[in-house]
């Protein structure tokens, strides 16, 4: 694959446009972020986030397709004290991901560690998000145009109806 482009910092996950595809990740304290790819058999290709646009990372993978199987690596402070726990040992899923590879199992590999981070990789175990069409063709339907003053919203249980 190629390098990374800058890309459009919205909207946030990753999100296919039929050339490449678009990744922004949120993160207020974050000093690096890096795209961890994953090929077919599992290698991993580590790209950083170019574009750093207020607090939201970003960067476009040109030929990237849906089906790409990715994760994230975070680079910053480590403080615990002040809820800053950055390891960029540890895979993380993207928060936006529309679908998952794998599963969450309990294994001392995906804690960032508690006082003390924990520098083993966890790549090889950790879920891995992956890439899907967002395109969907609304045919000839259309939202109701239905003036406010003439909306009624209900709320009710789903049990209860």
């Amino acid at each position: 694959m190629t390098q990374l482009a800058i890309g459009k910092p919205a909207p946030l996950g990753a999100h296919y446009d039929g050339q490449g595809v678009n990744f922004t990740l949120f993160s207020a304290h974050a000093e690096r972020v890096e795209l961890c790819v994953f090929d077919a058999n599992g290698q991993e290709h580590r790209y950083d986030l170019p574009g750093h646009s207020g607090d939201i990372w970003h960067g476009y993978l040109p030929d990237a397709r849906p089906g790409l199987r990715y994760g994230y690596r975070v680079h910053g402070p480590w403080q615990p004290a002040e809820g800053h726990r950055f390891n960029p040992a540890k895979l993380l899923i993207d928060p936006c991901a529309r679908q998952i590879d794998g599963e969450f199992k309990d294994n001392p590999l995906l804690h960032a560690g508690h006082n003390e981070p924990d520098y083993r990789d966890n790549a090889a175990i950790a879920p891995k998000c992956v890439v899907v069409v967002d395109h969907y063709d609304w045919e000839d339907d259309a939202p109701p145009r239905t003036p406010w003053g003439s909306t009624i919203i209900y709320e009710a249980h789903v049990k209860g109806l």
